[in-house]
C-alpha cells in the first residue's frame, strides 16, 4: 500500500479532490490551515489568522493500481498551482 502526502494551497483542494476521486483512490483525509516552513519560507501569522494563503495537508492511502493514474492526474496540478507531494510505503497495523 502507498501513502501520498500533499501540501498545497487550500484554494486548490477542489481540483485535487476531483483528481483523487478520478484516479480511483478509495478515500483521502484533509487537514486545513497547515502551517510550517519549507523551501519558500514560513507561513506568517497574519496568513494563519486571515486564512489568506493557507495550506492544506491531504493524505491518501491506496494500492499500487490507482497510484499511476493518481500521479498522472496530480502532476499537472502541482506543476501549475504549486505544492508538494511525497509517496511512501504504508503498512496497516
Amino acid at each position: 500500500m502507498k501513502r501520498v502526502d500533499l501540501i498545497l494551497s487550500e484554494r486548490e483542494l477542489p481540483r485535487v479532490v476531483r483528481a483523487i476521486e478520478a484516479a480511483g483512490a478509495p478515500g483521502y483525509s484533509v487537514i486545513r490551515h497547515v502551517t510550517g516552513q519549507g523551501p519558500h519560507g514560513a507561513v506568517s501569522e497574519g496568513m494563519e489568522f486571515s486564512g489568506l494563503g493557507a495550506n492544506a495537508h491531504v493524505v491518501v492511502f491506496c494500492e499500487e493500481e490507482p497510484m499511476a493514474l493518481l500521479r498522472q492526474k496530480l502532476r499537472p496540478l502541482l506543476d501549475y498551482y504549486g505544492g508538494v507531494a511525497y509517496v511512501s510505503d504504508a503498512e496497516r497495523l
